[in-house]
């Protein structure tokens, strides 16, 4: 029997494993995928919100207004991209500045710091490609991008570090409450656990309802967005936002950390919660939506688009908390935005729930960093030529858009919770996230996955489960593939 169970290894699951492995226990964390980061937590704004959105007292904008505070110290102690770059709200009729101030107002009263309103002078000074009628923008300095993979994935590995079991493409199909803890029924076998943490995302009221009475229904928010190439990269050097509406904060465009240029989402409820398929409407809005808040967007730029579903909840607000009628069972769900800003505090309220219910112990060996994959890029020429001269996988590029050798993807690999698909690769590494997406590297990382994980290159998939790559092909000619860097 495991002390705790997490149900799901997003950035809400991934953030609760890690603050809870500071502690002596024993963690498990179910995964019904092949990997961290496939639901929400991957198709997302990428944004660190300032925290001013969310209703006073709210637990968004509480955890918000927390997490973004710690992010800036998470990002040095676990080697993921973090950058404060700041936001604007535009405004763009007289009659809708006091919406723009009582905006202003809440984002204090929560606790955020150097809000101001800003002139139309002022912001297209700070943004000159904003929209030329604009009339005033709430500009808030706290805001930042980060990489939601990276951050996802830190958090998975750190935690494994301390102790904490993964177990991949295990679904949780049932859950029975038992005199002590619980039984948790998947597709492979039985898990017991004294906890649970409901961290399933999109499928959290699914799990919730297995065991309590008091039912909760989760409304799937389908977000469309495009992502245009690093070229238009620089068109905005902050998130640039609309004055929100009770759908959401609105369409923005912002920098990546990448040095790309998204723009999204959508905001369009559906009842399928695998339904994250783009549609002609949604990307029409968000190509028709950016366009008022920034001008002269290079559309003609955009490299991929892509959906992702937020769980909104009713209250509106995140549910953190034990099961009234389940002791034992704490429910982390209904996390949308600003869920990516908030992980840090929300790993650390579920962490501290736990902590007093089962009086856990602080581990006195408790490994608080992490290291990143090595990016020979960022460093000298001279350590590059070192580098290379020690391990030529490291001199063998593979992917030519986002420039990554074979020694970051073999790293990748054979790294703590190392990647087993091409997305895995993607999002460890960015290979196949450039301009190409994937034409050029895809059957080269296919060859180092299939080689390096000793399987046939036919077994490899897209992103687990029946995505295989090459389905339908019976027979490939036999190739030795040797080690790149040996070539």
């Amino acid at each position: 029997m495991y002390d705790i169970v997490i149900i799901g290894s997003g950035v809400s699951g991934a953030a609760a494993a890690r603050e809870l492995s500071r502690y002596q226990a024993d963690i498990c964390v179910l995964e019904k995928e092949e990997d961290v980061c496939c639901g929400t937590s991957k198709a997302n704004s990428a944004i660190v919100h300032a925290g001013y959105d969310a209703a006073a007292g709210s637990l968004k904008a509480k955890l918000n207004v927390r997490g973004n505070a710690k992010m800036e110290s998470l990002a040095r102690e676990l080697d993921f991209p973090f950058r404060r770059t700041g936001s604007l709200v535009l405004c763009f009729e007289e009659s809708d500045l006091p919406e723009l101030e009582a905006l202003c107002d809440r984002g204090r009263a929560n606790g955020v710091k150097g809000l101001r309103i800003l002139t139309r002078e002022e912001t297209l000074d700070m943004e000159p490609n904003a929209a030329e009628d604009v009339c005033a923008s709430l500009y808030a300095p706290s805001a930042g991008i980060v990489c939601p993979f990276g951050l996802n994935i830190a958090l998975a590995e750190n935690a494994c570090a301390n102790g904490v079991e993964f177990k991949f493409q295990t679904e949780v199909k049932d859950i029975k409450k038992m005199e002590e803890g619980f039984e948790l029924y998947t597709n492979h076998g039985i898990f017991e656990a004294r906890y649970v943490v409901n961290a399933a995302g999109i499928y959290g009221d699914v799990i919730h309802n297995m065991v309590s009475g008091k039912k909760i229904h989760l409304t799937a928010r389908r977000g469309d967005y495009c992502l245009l190439d690093k070229e238009a990269g620089n068109h905005v050097t902050r998130t640039i936002f609309p004055l929100p509406d009770k759908m959401g904060k609105g369409v923005l465009v912002t920098p990546t950390i990448h040095g790309n240029l998204l723009m999204g989402p959508t905001a369009i409820e559906t009842e399928e919660k695998e339904g994250t398929n783009t549609t002609r409407e949604g990307l029409d809005q968000v190509l028709k939506k950016a366009g008022r808040s920034v001008r002269n967007l290079p559309v003609r730029q955009v490299i991929t688009s892509f959906a992702g579903l937020r769980a909104h909840a009713p209250g509106d607000d995140f549910i953190i908390e034990e099961a009234e009628d389940a002791p034992g069972f704490i429910d982390c769900i209904g996390i949308e935005s600003p869920g990516i800003a908030s992980c840090p505090a929300i790993g650390e309220m579920t962490a501290d729930i736990l902590r007093k219910k089962m009086g856990l112990k602080e581990k006195t060996d408790f490994i608080s960093t992490r290291k990143g994959i090595l990016n020979p890029n960022t460093l000298s020429i001279d350590e590059r030529n070192a580098l290379i001269r020690e391990k030529p996988a490291y001199g063998n590029l593979i992917c030519r858009c986002e420039m990554i050798s074979e020694g970051e993807i073999l790293d990748a690999i054979h790294r703590p919770l190392g990647a087993k698909s091409l997305d895995g690769i993607k999002r460890r590494t960015r290979a196949g996230m450039g301009r190409c997406q994937g034409g050029f590297c895809a059957p080269r990382v296919m060859e180092i996955l299939a080689r390096e994980l000793g399987t046939d290159i036919r077994d490899i998939t897209k992103s687990g489960g029946a995505s295989r790559m090459l389905a339908g092909i019976s027979q490939i000619p036999h190739r030795n593939i040797e080690p790149l860097g040996k070539e």
